[in-house]
């Protein structure tokens, strides 16, 4: 019988830590989907894929608008975790970057697309023999 994964967001799956936090910002490949950013870095060491979440003070003043953006992020990262394809661990910041506060099913499909160009861009590429010169 299959043993079936937890969806749940565990401390050791929380990017967390001044070192981290800096190498992943100095060493992230970038990316965009509509209404949000991502930095992510592959090959981390660490057994755990880890997340982190921000929405910017200078798009919602309001502190409450901030946490309901970030629950909603994480729940959709939560939900969508186990497609994750990469070995070595992976650190993977998600910002928002629209002024509009999205709906949970908006900001899970974007969550879903950050994860799909994540696996695209760990999958080897197939070289294509070199074309002969004469």
């Amino acid at each position: 019988m299959e043993q079936q994964t937890r969806n749940t967001l565990p401390k050791k799956e929380r990017l967390c830590g001044k070192t981290g936090i800096s190498m992943l910002l100095a060493k992230g490949k970038h990316g965009n989907v509509p209404g949000m950013r991502y930095i992510c870095l592959k090959g981390t060491g660490q057994e755990e894929n880890r997340i982190m979440v921000s929405v910017p003070k200078k798009l919602f003043k309001r502190a409450v608008k901030r946490n309901l953006l970030k629950r909603r992020i994480r729940e959709s990262y939560r939900k969508q975790k186990h497609n994750l394809t990469t070995e070595g661990g992976l650190d993977v910041l998600f910002m928002y970057s629209t002024k509009e506060i999205l709906s949970y099913e908006e900001i899970y499909s974007a969550v879903g697309n950050i994860i799909e160009k994540i696996n695209q861009s760990s999958k080897p590429k197939v070289n294509e023999p070199a074309p002969e010169q004469n």
